[in-house]
């Protein structure tokens, strides 16, 4: 089975400065040890019958005020083709995120950029200056004849962010809007959180350049359960479609809850949910979106 995975992270602590990983700074993580330290390609070890084919890296915080550093650090030590997600603070001013893309487009590996959204979702999704500059975005994206991703974190759990998401979604067609890990499905499926999940996930599967990331499961509960796991991307799979799903690992933090990388994988290839899949379904899920999606 070939993979490409399409949210990894990876830590060069010598070089980078990863403020989020310092035990005393947020979030407080109790577990957080098990992943401040350097990880590099060489980790990302699969054995037969999975093979990694390629990866994309999705900003780790390494230096959120020059984001091409991380980029070009990743490009002078990783072998295998990939892709890169810089981090890109939507809410600074129009003259200096115009100058961030314009150096960040000069990196071969760019594909797209993440401003983390998570908690604050709302006030970001609705503040003038980041409407403006997601607007800049895509004439950007425009002006270069490419498409770029934004890579779209938070929960779907609300309906409010989702709403604002979605009208910036329609006004913004020359990005792709991927979002990452699952949405956080609710850890309670008797619930109206996870109500309002599915409910979102329908809104957001309406728009041809919406895609989705099946990872980051951890983020909800560090001993999550294979009913849960099958369920949840049964849903997201009969919402979205076979051609916008994607699975990932989100490694390292995926280390939270399973032993290693290829422990994560086997885990995902042999659930009940993927066994039952098509051998096309397995392909597309496992390596072709990711490959269409992120220009691999």
């Amino acid at each position: 089975m070939k993979i490409i995975d399409p949210h990894i992270h990876l830590f060069n602590l010598e070089q980078g400065d990863y403020h989020w990983l310092k035990p005393e700074n947020p979030p407080f993580w109790p577990d957080k040890a098990l992943i401040n330290k350097t990880f590099n390609e060489s980790e990302l070890a699969l054995s037969t019958p999975f093979q990694l084919v390629s990866f994309v890296h999705v900003e780790a915080g390494f230096d959120n005020n020059k984001p091409w550093r991380e980029l070009t650090m990743l490009e002078q030590s990783c072998k295998r083709p990939f892709r890169a997600i810089a981090t890109v603070d939507f809410t600074t001013s129009s003259q200096h995120f115009n100058k961030t893309l314009e150096k960040l487009i000069l990196l071969p590996c760019f594909i797209g950029v993440r401003h983390i959204l998570d908690e604050q979702a709302l006030s970001l999704l609705t503040d003038a200056q980041v409407l403006k500059n997601v607007k800049a975005f895509n004439s950007f994206a425009k002006k270069q004849n490419k498409t770029l991703i934004f890579e779209t974190q938070l929960s779907l759990a609300k309906h409010a962010p989702v709403n604002a998401l979605c009208n910036i979604i329609n006004d913004n067609p020359k990005i792709n809007f991927i979002i990452n890990h699952a949405g956080f499905p609710p850890a309670n499926m008797q619930t109206i959180e996870w109500q309002c999940w599915q409910s979102n996930l329908s809104k957001l599967s309406q728009f041809d350049h919406v895609a989705i990331k099946c990872s980051g499961w951890e983020m909800t509960d560090r001993n999550y359960q294979q009913t849960w796991l099958n369920e949840s991307m049964s849903l997201i799979l009969s919402i979205f479609g076979a051609n916008k799903v994607m699975l990932a690992s989100n490694f390292p933090l995926c280390l939270f809850s399973k032993k290693s990388y290829q422990d994560y994988w086997q885990s995902i290839l042999t659930s009940a949910f993927f066994l039952k899949l098509t051998k096309q379904e397995k392909s597309a899920l496992c390596y072709n979106n990711a490959l269409n999606w992120y220009s691999l």
